[in-house]
């Protein structure tokens, strides 16, 4: 639009006649004048139309809510009493020269004018397209936006080269039957679980090698912390001496997104009454028997022996771990070796553990890595006790075929990091447009499935 200036511009214009665009965020009367409070994507302003602008006036009466406006206006310093410090364009107001408009909208089916409302999450869901506009909505996905900037970000910084891994895959990356299985032309396939074994494939040619992608999980659980379809931060690295390269890196990376999270969102954490978790010098790193007998001896909870953690151990590890170290963060690692996928690395000196490791923060899980198998022969035993068919993993297999330095990796999932990161209750609050066994933008029903 020509001539036009955004919202956080007008503090450089006043005096000046300027021109403006966007939506009526608030409407208000008052005697004879009319305000709005106008929003475009970099801020909001009070407009106000005179009754000295009679033309004004009288197209003002018309106008609700979230009608799509053009306005040539006049910025004004506003009276020493009524400056709102601390407000973006507090100090200042446009009066109304002109007003075009440019699209109506239709009667608001929940009132948005005071900046929030009070919704269930499946209103919220299901009046998506609107909800969208409301400040605090955004600033979920500003605050994710940043999130994946700066995981991108920092593997370019440490040389990581970037590719996209498919979709659709031949076989299953992580085993079990939580896949998509696809129709493909008169043949079977599956929605990718995890660019996993592309992404080992891509680091034996770049050695450092880093994806965004969606990765799609079958998962028939409708609990808060499950998606069927979400953004995957993956990561491979080859030379490495140990898991603890891989722990170390991956520390780094969450360490630079809590960084750029807290220097670019500040207002948007603000607004949303947000303290980030503090990541000390060094991240506490326990072994999977390590945290359950901690558990035992300050709960009294008998976990020892258990193959995994669950919700309440990852609560009540990280509860230990706050109060010993001041760490909102924790380092799990030696899993039992069978209980992970198929190209972990098994430690040499304890076989049946593995050299897997998560990242825990506040009670939830943010990552999973670890060190991989290299060596193909290793490989392909693993592949006959995990009752793998070579033939549909034979791409992968063919690299590590023909020589893959020590390599290891991690993945963590931007929903859930953004969840964790803001004190959301539930994932889909923390996905634009969920996907879940109940939801594809619309509520599936037996009728309209």
């Amino acid at each position: 639009m020509k001539n036009r200036i955004y919202i956080k511009d007008l503090k450089d214009n006043v005096g000046k006649e300027v021109i403006i665009a966007g939506w009526v965020d608030v409407r208000r009367d008052q005697g004879k004048m009319v305000f709005f409070d106008m929003r475009d994507m970099t801020g909001k302003v009070q407009v106000v139309a005179l009754p000295s602008h009679v033309e004004v006036i009288e197209k003002s009466k018309e106008i609700r809510l979230e009608w799509v406006l053009k306005i040539t206006g006049l910025v004004n310093k506003r009276p020493e009493r009524n400056v709102k410090a601390d407000v973006l364009n507090g100090d200042i107001e446009l009066e109304i020269l002109n007003i075009e408009i440019l699209s109506e909208a239709a009667p608001l089916p929940f009132d948005m004018s005071l900046g929030g409302y009070n919704l269930e999450l499946t209103a919220e869901l299901d009046n998506r397209a609107l909800v969208l506009r409301q400040p605090k909505i955004q600033a979920i996905f500003k605050i994710q936006e940043t999130v994946i900037d700066a995981f991108r970000e920092f593997m370019k910084k440490n040389m990581f080269f970037e590719f996209q891994a498919p979709s659709i895959s031949p076989a299953v990356a992580e085993g079990g039957a939580e896949v998509f299985k696809i129709d493909y032309f008169d043949k079977k396939a599956f929605l990718s679980q995890s660019p996993q074994l592309y992404k080992q494939i891509v680091m034996s040619a770049f050695e450092r090698v880093f994806s965004v992608n969606k990765v799609f999980r079958a998962e028939p659980s409708s609990t808060t912390r499950h998606l069927t379809e979400v953004v995957s931060l993956d990561a491979e690295m080859a030379f490495i001496d140990s898991w603890t390269d891989v722990r170390d890196m991956a520390e780094e990376t969450v360490r630079y997104i809590l960084k750029q999270v807290e220097t670019k969102n500040k207002e948007h954490l603000k607004l949303l009454g947000v303290t980030l978790p503090t990541m000390t010098d060094k991240t506490p790193t326990l072994s999977l028997r390590e945290v359950q007998q901690k558990i035992f001896e300050k709960f009294g909870r008998d976990v020892r022996g258990e193959k995994d953690t669950n919700g309440e151990d990852e609560r009540q590890i990280c509860e230990i771990i706050k109060e010993e170290t001041g760490s909102d963060f924790v380092f799990i690692y030696g899993y039992p070796t069978l209980k992970k996928p198929f190209y972990i690395y098994p430690s040499k000196e304890e076989p049946e553990y593995n050299e897997g490791v998560d990242l825990i923060c506040r009670g939830v899980e943010w990552l999973s890595g670890g060190r991989r198998i290299n060596d193909y022969d290793q490989l392909m035993e693993h592949v006959k006790i995990w009752k793998m068919d070579p033939a549909k993993i034979k791409m992968f297999l063919e690299a590590f075929k023909y020589g893959v330095p020590p390599e290891g990796g991690f993945a963590f999932g931007a929903e859930r990091i953004t969840m964790q990161l803001l004190g959301l209750k539930n994932i889909r609050e923390a996905c634009m447009f969920p996907r879940d066994m109940n939801r594809i933008d619309e509520r599936l029903t037996e009728e309209g499935f």
